[in-house]
C-alpha cells in the first residue's frame, strides 16, 4: 500500500445528499482524498458507489452539500478538473468500430501530456491486438484497453467504478496490479469502487463503506481492521453475559463456548473479557468482509472513528 505523499485533499466532498424521485440515494456524505492514496469505495449493488463518482466527475450537480475536486467545481469547471482525471468504467464506452491503435491515436489528441511511449509500453504489457477492432476484443481486452486509456495521460487521480466486475480472476489481477504499480513508480491518486471487498482489501489504504447511500464507517483501513475481532470465549465459572461488552454486534453459542463480534482496542477488551471471567480461546481480526456485513446488518454497532 501506498503512503499519502501530502496532506493536500484532491477530493473533497462535504454533507453531499442526493435524492431521486424522494429516494435518498447519498446522505450527508463526506469524503476526503489526499495525493498518494488508494482509497477504495465498497457496498453493495445500489450503495450509491457510482452516484458518488458520477458528482465526482460532474456529471451530477449536488443538492446539498459540495464537492470539489483539486480545489474547483467539477459542474462549474470540467475541463480544469477532467483533464487531471482518469476513468474507468465496469462497462468502458469504447468506439466498436475502432481497431486498438486507432483509439490509442484518437483518443491522444484530447490530452496535451498524452504519453504515447507509456500508452504503448501498457499495451505490450496486456497483449492487447493493435489491428483488432474493439468490437472484436473479449471483456478482459476491453477493461485492459479501457485502463490504458485512462492512464497513458498521466492523471493525477484515477476514477475506477467497479473496473474488474464481471471480470476473470487473471484478468482482474493483471488489472489491480497494472493500477498497483502506476500509483507506487509516480504517487498517482486512486478512487477505487467496488463490491468485491477482497480487492478492496489487496490495494487500498483507506475505504468509506456505504449502505444504502449512509456511510456506515470510513478511515485508514488497516486501523479499521485492527479494532474488529471475532473471540472464541469460554467461561471458568457461570456464564455471564457478553452483552456487558461495548460495541458488541452478534454473539453465538457454541456449546461451551460462545464466539463474539465486537469492535474496539485489542487490550481493552481482552480486560473486559476477563472482568468477565472468560478465557479466550481464539482471537482474529474480522476481514472486510465480515465487517460490512456487521455494519450494514447493525448501524448501531459503531466504533466513533468516522
Amino acid at each position: 500500500m501506498s503512503s499519502s505523499a501530502s496532506a493536500e485533499a484532491i477530493v473533497s466532498i462535504k454533507n453531499l445528499t442526493r435524492t431521486f424521485n424522494d429516494k435518498i440515494a447519498l446522505n450527508k456524505v463526506n469524503l476526503e482524498v489526499n495525493r498518494g492514496q488508494i482509497f477504495g469505495i465498497v457496498g453493495e449493488n445500489g450503495a450509491g458507489k457510482t452516484t458518488l463518482i458520477k458528482h465526482m466527475l460532474g456529471l451530477y450537480k449536488a443538492q446539498s452539500g459540495s464537492v470539489v475536486m483539486f480545489n474547483k467545481n467539477p459542474v462549474l469547471d470540467p475541463p480544469a478538473v477532467l483533464s487531471n482525471i482518469g476513468y474507468l468504467s465496469e462497462e468502458p464506452d469504447l468506439p466498436a468500430w475502432m481497431t486498438v491503435s486507432e483509439i490509442l491515436y484518437y483518443s491522444a489528441s484530447f490530452y496535451p501530456k498524452w504519453d504515447q511511449q507509456y500508452a504503448d509500453k501498457l499495451i505490450d504489457a496486456f497483449e492487447l491486438p493493435r489491428s483488432k477492432k474493439i468490437k472484436e476484443l473479449s471483456k478482459g481486452q476491453r477493461a485492459r484497453i479501457g485502463l490504458v486509456l485512462a492512464q497513458a495521460h498521466r492523471p493525477e487521480l484515477l476514477l475506477l467504478d467497479e473496473p474488474s466486475s464481471g471480470l476473470d480472476p487473471i484478468v482482474r489481477k493483471d488489472i489491480l496490479g497494472a493500477i498497483i504499480c502506476g500509483v507506487m513508480e509516480e504517487g498517482r491518486s486512486v478512487v477505487f469502487s467496488s463490491h468485491l471487498l477482497e480487492e478492496v482489501e489487496r490495494v487500498c489504504d483507506y475505504l468509506v463503506m456505504l449502505h444504502k447511500g449512509h456511510i456506515l464507517l470510513s478511515g485508514a483501513l488497516d486501523d479499521i481492521i485492527a479494532d474488529h475481532h471475532i473471540f472464541t470465549v469460554k467461561y471458568a465459572g457461570p456464564t455471564k453475559s457478553p452483552l456487558n461488552l461495548e460495541n458488541c454486534h452478534k454473539i453465538t453459542n457454541l456449546g461451551p463456548e460462545i464466539r463474539i463480534e465486537c469492535a474496539g482496542e485489542i487490550e481493552t477488551l481482552k480486560q473486559n473479557f476477563c472482568q468477565l471471567s472468560a478465557d479466550i480461546i481464539h482471537h482474529r481480526t474480522m476481514t472486510l468482509d465480515e465487517i460490512f456485513t456487521a455494519r450494514s446488518e447493525d448501524p448501531q454497532f459503531s466504533l466513533g472513528i468516522m
